[in-house]
């Protein structure tokens, strides 16, 4: 003990000593790193349910941890080792500055940084209020047309969220536009909420929050829909094909004071003649209606027609065209076998029929080739716009380039 008393300095720094190279030793081969943040989502817990946010928090915290690497080994092959816990325990209506709890599920860890480490917010108490249902109609069904009782399946709704926004709703509006209507309206309509200065009023739950709504729709006596029937005559160019013809407004409305007229009529009117003789180009006009007497248009007393002509399109196929051959080398001479081809062109057929073969030349390029036999491509240029090359035949052709002045083999 006497022994132990008097070199119990040297013992304690001994040891000191030997727990200091313990932890160099455990610390060199295990060493502590920080490594990027982990992400965590913000969980809200504690939360009294007659409260509600209505600040803006954070959904997702950033964790910076310093750890030893076979911790981080640990940490990264976990799925959530990281949480952030927002407590709301005990909490009144009002604002609030509450700290973030961060947990992590493997240790030894050290909270290097958090980022936020504390959330601001303000929590108001829920409320709810019924409102009546007010419909709005804007426009009128067409003309010749009447609307009858609307009918709702609710005559009121219930809004409930934070009491501040409660209390600055003071209706409930259905708003529908029914402007030139000729059928029933059968619908869902959403419900708008409204303040004292009719702006709309977000940030609520409204039960409903869509109301089912039938306004009858139904034609006046004297008034009928009719489709329209466009009258052409004559062919339009040779070469040229009609491609479409619409007229609008499809369908007009006629009237008549004696009912019977209108109820009459074959549920078409045809328009005055329309001359497609050797027309070449499309075709935006109007025209009259052929009505039978006593009988009117509601609106405009003529219809707009639109014809669409266009071009035949085909292909011919030019038979024998030469090749010509560019970038001839001096001191080379060149031989093409075979020394015709046929090409396909395609596109208007008034255009294929003035075509000439001095329209298309093909050319094969022999720049920078030196003596010798070559497999090439020939390609084809068109004199005339909107003509296409379809095809090379044949494709390739064999050129053989030989110095000047030797013997011409045959093709």
């Amino acid at each position: 003990m006497r022994w132990l008393a008097q070199n119990l300095r040297t013992v304690l720094l001994a040891l000191i000593l030997a727990i200091a190279v313990w932890i160099s030793a455990v610390t060199a081969a295990d060493p502590n790193e920080v490594r990027p943040p982990l992400v965590a989502p913000l969980e809200i817990v504690g939360q009294d349910p007659s409260l509600i946010i209505t600040s803006e928090i954070p959904s997702m915290i950033e964790v910076t941890l310093r750890a030893p690497r076979s911790v981080w080994e640990q940490l990264t092959a976990q799925e959530n080792p990281v949480r952030a816990v927002l407590d709301l325990s005990n909490l009144s209506a009002g604002e609030h500055v509450q700290p973030i709890q961060i947990q992590i599920s493997v240790r030894p860890t050290q909270i290097v940084l958090s980022n936020p480490a504390s959330v601001s917010l303000t929590l108001e108490r829920l409320a709810n209020r019924t409102l009546p249902l007010d419909l709005s109609l804007r426009g009128e069904p067409a003309v010749g047309y009447q609307a009858g009782d609307p009918i709702l399946d609710a005559t009121s709704v219930i809004v409930s969220g934070p009491e501040s926004i409660v209390n600055r709703a003071e209706r409930a509006r259905l708003l529908v536009n029914f402007s030139g209507a000729r059928e029933n309206i059968d619908q869902a309509i959403s419900v708008q909420i409204l303040d004292a200065q009719n702006a709309l009023v977000n940030g609520l739950t409204v039960n409903p929050d869509s109301i089912h709504l039938v306004i009858p729709v139904s034609q006046q006596g004297g008034f009928r829909d009719v489709a329209v029937k466009v009258v052409v005559s004559g062919q339009v160019a040779a070469g040229y094909r009609l491609e479409n013809i619409s007229v609008f407004p499809p369908v007009i409305t006629v009237f008549a004071s004696d009912p019977a007229l209108v109820n009459a009529l074959p549920g078409v009117v045809e328009t005055q003649p329309l001359d497609l003789q050797d027309e070449k180009e499309d075709i935006s006009t109007r025209l009259a209606l052929n009505l039978p007497p006593n009988i009117t248009i509601v609106g405009a007393q003529t219809v707009e027609v639109q014809v669409g002509i266009s071009p035949i399109q085909t292909s011919i196929t030019l038979s024998n065209q030469p090749i010509n051959v560019t970038g001839l080398p001096e001191g080379l001479t060149a031989i093409v076998a075979p020394q015709t081809v046929d090409v396909i062109v395609s596109g208007p057929l008034p255009l294929l029929d003035a075509l000439t073969p001095q329209d298309i030349i093909v050319k094969v390029s022999v720049t920078d080739l030196g003596a010798g036999t070559y497999q090439l491509t020939p390609t084809v240029e068109v004199l005339v716009e909107n003509i296409v090359v379809e095809s090379i035949l044949p494709g390739t052709i064999e050129i053989t380039l030989a110095p000047s002045g030797t013997p011409t083999p045959k093709p």
